[in-house]
């Protein structure tokens, strides 16, 4: 059994901790309840705000400098380097919508709006990276889990916004700008790298369900909040106590550690070691001991089963191997193994994965950043509301993407990207149902957009950890995420956005708003026809990886490949 030095903790305190920076880090969903400001308060036209948008997207999406530097520096090094950002964009933008400093130039504000966003790719970097290798048996799980936790933030924002700051979006960015450091430096120091869970704890699986269900209360209760909000007047005390509500059920999953640590499990011969952090050099402590970090350094070796006969003359291979027993041949990695960037960008399941993701997130962006003008052009007056329901219904693609892509792995050797083929067949039909602005529809479209749109998030993440390994997890899933960012660019700014200001122009001579279908339809059109093409190359993606997945997911547990003993 490990022997930990004293002032271990539990790996369960620091999924409990990144529950609280995943909330922060989804300041980026938060851009349409202050981006009528930037119109009203600075004088913007639509394509000024929707390439604000644009810098919203490229900050939260450019992850490549958090995932190199998540292999070389602590967690809460990344943390601060994302409290940094957080305070000097959003401090920039809080000037000026408060008009503290008047006449800041556009570009100063697309910087600093870059800038503010890229705090939530330091901060997801550090939490998702650190948790995957903490709990590398349950990656779809935990990736689920922090997504979900980060769908939900903007729904937690527009609560504050909307019940406690009454709508001001000065004081909304001045919240950011502050807040999020604060919750930072409270909690930096308990994401920590831990003994990788082997998966086999009987436990495990009670507390994962635990913190799923908090979620998804937290998540109703969001929703019933801000809608109960919109339709009733909430004075100051009444506004507290929802918000004191929220936070108990932020903390929620702290239960588990503070569970473990006033009840501890004791452990027989037969149950698996106790998993818990520590210093480095206390977690070896002889040569069995040195089976533990294989489980963090490889994908294949991180949800192995070294219980078994045959896993445990893998391990003996490896260690042989690390030892300089046997000499190895230098041979590129095979996919379920560890790949370094320059390896996984030649493979062309890399790039057809890169594609699927940016045709998934990057039409769902664009919804997204033109949410509030979509809804007041089909006559929606509030669209806090859309906000809410959109975020309620991300989260839940978020979570339950994770939840069902783990099942089917593990019961079927599903590949996970069957999700993401499948979310994108509903989104094709979403996309015709904005375009034709059908009576009745437009909440309906939001929530299943939402739920689709969280799909692709929470799928991509364990995906690329299967094909190409966890060691490398940061840089390359970082960069499959730059999806976002480019698609919010090609079809948001060049595409909506243009589209918006003609149609605008044409009913206005002002180009005051644009009401009616006509708005977004052609947008639509050619979003639904970008999706298709997405379909069609899911399906041969999914054909390419179904091999893998049968291999490393065979018999229901992740197993080290035959080629790992080859050579």
């Amino acid at each position: 059994m490990l022997t930990l030095k004293g002032g271990s903790r539990p790996p369960w305190v620091g999924l409990g901790a990144a529950v609280w920076v995943q909330i922060a880090s989804g300041n980026t969903f938060t851009f349409p309840l202050y981006s009528h400001s930037l119109k009203s308060v600075l004088g913007f036209n639509q394509r000024q705000v929707t390439l604000l948008g644009v810098a919203n997207d490229i900050g939260e999406n450019v992850g490549l400098l958090p995932g190199i530097a998540c292999n070389k520096f602590s967690p809460w090094v990344i943390l601060l380097i994302g409290s940094l950002a957080s305070f000097i964009g959003y401090g920039i933008l809080w000037l000026a919508i408060s008009e503290t400093l008047q006449s800041l130039p556009y570009l100063l504000l697309w910087f600093a709006l870059v800038i503010a966003a890229n705090s939530s790719a330091w901060l997801t970097t550090a939490v998702l990276v650190t948790n995957m290798r903490n709990f590398p048996a349950s990656r779809g799980t935990v990736a689920g889990i922090l997504k979900g936790y980060g769908g939900l933030s903007a729904a937690v924002f527009t609560e504050i916004y909307s019940i406690v700051l009454h709508n001001s979006s000065s004081k909304f960015l001045l919240l950011l700008a502050i807040g999020i450091p604060v919750v930072c430096f409270s909690m930096m120091f308990l994401v920590r790298p831990c003994t990788p869970a082997s998966g086999e704890d009987s436990t495990e699986n009670c507390h994962f369900l635990f913190i799923q269900g908090s979620s998804v209360v937290l998540g109703v209760y969001l929703l019933a909040t801000t809608i109960f909000g919109n339709v009733f007047p909430i004075n100051g005390t009444v506004s507290y106590v929802l918000v004191a509500v929220m936070i108990l059920l932020l903390m929620a999953p702290l239960a588990i550690p503070a569970k473990m640590t006033l009840f501890p499990r004791r452990a027989s011969n037969s149950d698996s070691p106790e998993l818990q952090c520590g210093s480095s050099d206390s977690l070896i402590q002889d040569k069995k001991d040195k089976t533990q970090p294989l489980l963090a350094s490889s994908s294949t070796g991180n949800l192995g089963s070294f219980n078994d006969q045959d896993d445990s003359s893998e391990v003996a291979m490896l260690l042989a191997l690390g030892e300089g027993a046997v000499k190895q041949k230098k041979r590129r990695p095979k996919r379920g193994e560890d790949f370094k960037f320059t390896e996984a960008i030649v493979k062309a399941d890399f790039w057809l994965l890169c594609f699927v993701y940016f045709v998934g997130v990057g039409t769902g962006v664009t919804v997204l950043n033109n949410l509030a003008q979509i809804g007041i052009a089909q006559g929606e007056e509030d669209t806090t509301t859309l906000l809410g329901i959109f975020s309620f219904c991300n989260f839940v693609g978020r979570l339950g993407g994770g939840v069902v892509s783990e099942y089917f792995v593990r019961t079927k050797t599903i590949p996970r990207t069957v999700g993401m083929t499948c979310t994108q067949t509903i989104m094709v039909i979403v996309y015709l149902l904005f375009a034709f602005a059908v009576n009745g529809t437009l909440y309906i479209a939001v929530a299943l957009l939402g739920v689709c749109y969280g799909v692709q998030i929470s799928t991509m993440l364990p995906t690329v950890s299967e094909l190409f390994g966890l060691k490398h997890f940061g840089v390359l899933s970082n960069f499959v995420a730059l999806g976002n960012p480019l698609g919010a660019t090609l079809f948001s700014a060049l595409l909506a956005g243009y589209i918006y200001d003609n149609e605008a122009a044409k009913q206005h001579a002002s180009g005051a708003s644009c009401v009616g279908a006509d708005c977004f339809k052609l947008t639509f059109f050619i979003l639904a026809g970008v999706c298709a093409a997405g379909i069609i190359l899911s399906v041969i993606l999914t054909l390419r990886i179904k091999p893998v997945y049968q291999m490393l997911y065979s018999g229901g547990s992740f197993k080290l490949p035959q080629a790992s003993s080859s050579h």
